[in-house]
């Protein structure tokens, strides 16, 4: 899987995901800090690449259609995370991409749980 990390999930998350297996480039690595959300979502378009991020924005399938993009996985910790926390919901996101595809859907991935939204087809 091709993915893109956001700024707030560090090099250990990267890692973690590297080892599972999966092509990882990172906004810090690319100088992407300063890019809006809009700006990180079309790179991550552009590039096919799921994006991976803590920002709750992302969660918005209104505003970040999941249809349009290689798949976006925004990762929900407790109030007081713990960095276990952050590695362990890093972890289901790696075992939940050897289940199904996440192109164009959008994932809340907390501990040991992966919720999946997807666009509701038209019927013609």
């Amino acid at each position: 899987m091709n993915l893109k990390l956001d700024e707030n999930l560090g090099s250990r998350g990267a890692a973690i995901l590297r080892a599972a297996g999966h092509d990882v480039s990172t906004v810090a690595e690319e100088r992407l800090m300063s890019a809006s959300d809009q700006e990180l979502a079309e790179v991550c378009r552009a590039a096919r690449r799921c994006l991976v991020t803590l920002d709750l924005d992302f969660s918005n399938p209104l505003r970040f259609i999941p249809s349009r993009y290689s798949g976006i996985a925004v990762l929900r910790l407790p109030a007081k995370p713990s960095a276990a926390d952050l590695f362990d919901a890093i972890r289901t996101l790696a075992a939940g991409f050897g289940k199904t595809s996440i192109e164009g859907k959008l994932w809340i991935v907390q501990r040991g749980h992966i919720r999946e939204y997807q666009e509701e087809q038209e019927s013609g």
